[in-house]
Formats: C-alpha cells, sequence, structure tokens
C-alpha cells in the first residue's frame, strides 16, 4: 500500500506546513526508499532487452553471422542470467545497500551494451530493420538506465548515504 506524503511526513514526525507556505516532504533515508525513475528505468531497459532477447531467439538463424551452436534456449537463458543480475541490484537498493545495489545495477545497464556485438559479426547494413531495432532499443534503454544510475551514486557519494 502507498504512503502518501502527509502520511509519511506525519509517521517520521516531519512538519509539511512552514508558515502559509506548504512544501511536501518525502522520506528519502529510509532503506526502502527507491526513486521511482530507477524502477522505471530498470522495467523499461528489462522490457527492450526482453524485446531483443525475443526476436533473437525466434530469428537466430536470420541474424548474420550467429554462431551455429547458439540455440534459441540459450538466448532465452542469456537474458535471464542478465536480468538476474537487475533484480540482485534493486533489491540490494530497496534493502539499505544503496550503493552496492547501484554498482550491480550499473553493471546489468552495461551488460545492455552487448547487444551492439551483433554489428562485430555483421555490419549494420547486413540486419534486418526490425533486428537493428532491438539491438539499439535495448542499447538506448541501457545507456539511459546507466546514466541514471550514475546520476544517483554521484547523489549518494555527495550526500554519503550509503
Amino acid at each position: 500500500m502507498r504512503t502518501s506524503w502527509r502520511a509519511s511526513a506525519k509517521k517520521h514526525n516531519f512538519s509539511a506546513a512552514r508558515g502559509r507556505q506548504a512544501s511536501r516532504v518525502m522520506v528519502t533515508g529510509t532503506p526502502r526508499h527507491t526513486p521511482r525513475a530507477l524502477l522505471v528505468l530498470l522495467l523499461t531497459y528489462g522490457s527492450a532487452s526482453l524485446f531483443h532477447h525475443v526476436h533473437n531467439a525466434e530469428f537466430l538463424a536470420e541474424y548474420p553471422n550467429m554462431p551455429t551452436w547458439l540455440s534459441p534456449a540459450q538466448v532465452y537463458a542469456a537474458w535471464f542470467g542478465v536480468t538476474l543480475v537487475g533484480a540482485v541490484g534493486y533489491l540490494l537498493v530497496r534493502r539499505g545497500s544503496q550503493l552496492a545495489g547501484l554498482l550491480v545495477i550499473a553493471g546489468y545497464a552495461a551488460l545492455g551494451f552487448d547487444g551492439l556485438g551483433h554489428y562485430g559479426l555483421a555490419p549494420l547494413s547486413a540486419h534486418t530493420v526490425t533486428m537493428n531495432l532491438t539491438i539499439w532499443l535495448e542499447v538506448a534503454t541501457a545507456l539511459l538506465l546507466w546514466v541514471a544510475v550514475a546520476s544517483f551514486l554521484a547523489k549518494q557519494i555527495r550526500q554519503r548515504h550509503w
């Protein structure tokens, strides 16, 4: 159940009003506080990554110069393994290990750049529009997540809240 900012402020003995001007007070020092943007970006990147891996697995034979030993099941397993890294990072953040969690999530985001490896096997022009779309969507959302995590890390370091 979500708690309103007023209930949260009251619970933690914060006053939301100063004179006639009211300001919103959010509890940010609690271990379970996680910026909503982080969760949104994690889910966005996770979805883009799933989209790319599903397309890669289902059209594996059509991706240029992919290793013949690679199976669709291995592609799905790779997505699961990568996603597990992100989930562990998020749980660490939620449980109060801000620094460790953000570093793990940064690693998770960095794994999203691995899709660019397709272009090491064959040039951009050898891939279909959909292949390129799934690759670049995964990379772009990974970059957004990585930049956000770097920003959260910088804020944590400045405030020394870990």
